[in-house]
Order: C-alpha cells, then sequence, then structure tokens
C-alpha cells in the first residue's frame, strides 16, 4: 500500500493525515482492494483530525476522526450503489457530493481543488468501468464477424467473339475515306434521267437538307453532278 500511496500522494495532502487514515485502512481493505486516491480536508481555520474520503477499485470510504483523533468512523459505499458525483469549487476550497441509488447525499466540504478534482476524476473512471465492464469486448465481438464473412468468387465468362470486348468508341469510329455507295441495278444513272425527273431528284435531295437527313456538303455534291444535266 505504502508503494500506492506514494504515486498518488501530492503536496496539498499532509502526510501527516495521510499515514493516520492508511494505517486504519491496511485491516479494512478486502482482498484485491486498491486505494485509488485520497483527499483530505483543509478547512481555513486549523482543523486537527480532518475529514477525509478514500476511493478504491471497489467502493467510496468516509473517513471522520472522532474522540479527539483516538478512533475513526468509517462509512463506505460499493461503486454500484453510487448514482452520481459532482464536484462544486469556491474560492476556500471544493466540496466533493456523491449520491446513493437510495437518495442519500453525502458531501465533504473544503477539499483543495486539485484532490477535489482528482477525486471526481477517479470516481467517474470507477463507475464507467462497472456500469460497463463488457463495453470494449461487445465492440470486439460486433467487428469480428466482418473478417470472417467468406467473399464468394464469381466465375467468369469466356469471351470468344472480339466484338463483343471491342469498345463502343472503337466500334463506332469510320474511316476517313469515301466509299461510293454502290449503285442498285433497278436504279438508272444521272445520265439516263430526264430533265423532269432530274429536277425531281434535285428537289428531293432539298427536301432531305432542310429535313436535316442529308448534309450541306453531301447536297452541293449531288446538286453539281445534277445542274451540268438540266
Amino acid at each position: 500500500m505504502i508503494d500506492n500511496l506514494k504515486k498518488i500522494l501530492n503536496e496539498d495532502q499532509d502526510p501527516k493525515a495521510i499515514e493516520k487514515i492508511t494505517s486504519k485502512l491496511e485491516n479494512l481493505l478486502m482482498s484485491n482492494e486498491e486505494v485509488g486516491y485520497i483527499a483530505v480536508q483543509k478547512k481555513p481555520a486549523i482543523t486537527v483530525f480532518p475529514d477525509s474520503i478514500v476511493v478504491t477499485n471497489k467502493r467510496i470510504i468516509l473517513c471522520k476522526p472522532k474522540n479527539l483523533g483516538l478512533s475513526m468512523e468509517f462509512v463506505d459505499y460499493d461503486w454500484d450503489d453510487v448514482a452520481g458525483t459532482f464536484v462544486k469549487e469556491g474560492i476556500l476550497g471544493s466540496d466533493f457530493t456523491f449520491s446513493t441509488k437510495t437518495e442519500l447525499t453525502h458531501t465533504v466540504d473544503y477539499l483543495p481543488k486539485n484532490q477535489a478534482r482528482k477525486l471526481y476524476t477517479y470516481a467517474k473512471e470507477q463507475m464507467d468501468l462497472l456500469k460497463n465492464p463488457k463495453a470494449s469486448s461487445s465492440i470486439v465481438e460486433e467487428i469480428a464477424p466482418v473478417f470472417d464473412e467468406v467473399i464468394e468468387e464469381v466465375p467468369t465468362e469466356e469471351v470468344t467473339h472480339f466484338a463483343e470486348i471491342m469498345p463502343i468508341e472503337e466500334a463506332l469510329i469510320v474511316p476517313d475515306t469515301e466509299v461510293e455507295a454502290p449503285i442498285p441495278p433497278h436504279e438508272k444513272k444521272l445520265s439516263d434521267l430526264s430533265k423532269d425527273e432530274l429536277f425531281e431528284k434535285l428537289n428531293n435531295y432539298k427536301k432531305l437538307l432542310d429535313n436535316g437527313l442529308i448534309l450541306q456538303g453531301e447536297y452541293d455534291k449531288l446538286k453539281n453532278e445534277i445542274l451540268p444535266l438540266l
């Protein structure tokens, strides 16, 4: 216990008061119970027998000297019985208050501010630990099945026709070279048409141009082929 107390003692605590408290606590601590912090009351007036509060990993212990310091009264509450803890800082010190689930409230006043803050922090840690003992393990259990998930492999289909894998852009590319469309056997050549037929064909090409079915360049080319024959 002495080695543990060296870690929690600070310059605000009275070593003599801590020594008296620890000598009384040696026979009160349960197995596997460790003192987490001790806060000692420090009133503005000289107090020979100050009250103190001890927090362990199992409970809160109130220590009150009696009979001019010849005896000491201990009142303890398990962390499961504690409903909440509070700290109120004032000019001359801080008040540490905790309430129980049976609606009892206990306050130790005139604690040095530094001690009250450490006392409050340790109390909150113990309450969170006891209320959520499996919080960290449950998170691991929720995440673990994700890594055990088996990814099903989808068989790939073999492609034997190259047109199936050809990009659309490449399939739509048209060579720059012009290819003259063959004249159907039943269609007459321009030189065999009469002037009326040539004029009607030119008029039809103009309608195709107006409707956007052929380009201006195509129309000009066809027109230049027909006009010399009129």
